[in-house]
């Protein structure tokens, strides 16, 4: 299945991708795409739904796959060729940090670019929600914790993360530093999640453009390590890390000005679309 939530900011509706790529109202069966609502028992009532019954619509905005997040818990530094162009080394074990749950934004947001921010760079990533409560879950078991995955960007003050002192999470959270979306597609329509293209285009040049498989530790390395030290519920998201051909790998760097677009995708899981633009105040 291909979940979405559509309708303005604040009063989305949940959706159903059926398979002419249509959107169908679900509110008639679920209230929102919710924590309760994602887990695996609840995605398996909604594959009963016959995506035909429902209501066909045409949204002029679609929203953050979740109405919100429990926790938004990252990965940094897992491609191997991104690691390499910000000089850093392989890390032995996964880098851990959180985004503000406040950062979460719909896949075509506007992308306001912070008050003082100078350094504000993308990172289009493959994002994993979790379907079910897990504690210490073995790598073999680990996927089957997942509820779906989505197209991530996960945008990046590199000044405030990396030259303002303390851990990484300064830089990370911002309003509007979190879309995900346009669809959360559930696990079993993602059978290998790390042989997946992943890419970003910065006004209309390809400047990310790799597969998942590039992963430094995989998605069920990720889970079964963070399951280790938190427990992980449903509507917590993880995203696993960017790719190479970030701003901040650049020669000379380069970082996001008003008027800039991007446009990001993972193979299968659908197209975000932000256009920047300057603090109002």
């Amino acid at each position: 299945m291909k979940l979405l939530r559509w309708g303005p900011r604040g009063a989305e509706k949940p959706g159903m991708l059926d398979a002419e790529g249509a959107v169908r109202d679900l509110s008639g069966v679920i209230d929102d795409l919710t924590p309760a609502t994602v887990t695996l028992e609840s995605l398996e009532r909604l594959r009963a739904v016959d995506p035909a019954s429902l209501p066909v619509v045409t949204p002029e905005r679609i929203g953050a796959i979740l109405s919100r997040v429990e926790t938004f818990h990252a990965i940094g530094l897992n491609y191997g060729l991104h690691a390499d162009e910000t000089g850093s080394p392989h890390p032995k074990e996964p880098i851990v940090f959180a985004k503000a749950a406040s950062c979460l934004a719909g896949p075509d947001d506007t992308l306001v670019i912070p008050k003082d921010s100078v350094k504000t760079d993308w990172e289009v990533e493959l994002g994993v929600v979790i379907g079910k409560v897990t504690e210490h879950v073995s790598e073999a078991e680990a996927l089957s914790c997942v509820a779906g995955y989505c197209v991530a960007n996960d945008v990046s003050e590199r000044e405030w993360q990396q030259e303002r002192g303390g851990t990484w999470c300064k830089g990370k959270g911002a309003p509007g530093f979190g879309p995900l979306g346009p669809w959360l597609v559930t696990a079993d329509e993602v059978p290998d999640p790390q042989a997946l293209g992943i890419w970003l285009k910065l006004n209309g040049e390809t400047v990310q453009n790799s597969s998942t498989s590039d992963m430094i530790f995989s998605v069920a390395e990720i889970v079964s390590y963070l399951s280790r030290f938190v427990r992980l519920v449903p509507g917590d998201v993880i995203v696993t890390g960017t790719p190479s051909g970030v701003g901040l790998g650049m020669k000379p760097q380069r970082f996001l000005k008003p008027g800039d677009t991007l446009e990001l995708g993972v193979e299968g899981l659908g197209v975000q679309h932000q256009s920047a633009v300057a603090w109002p105040g």
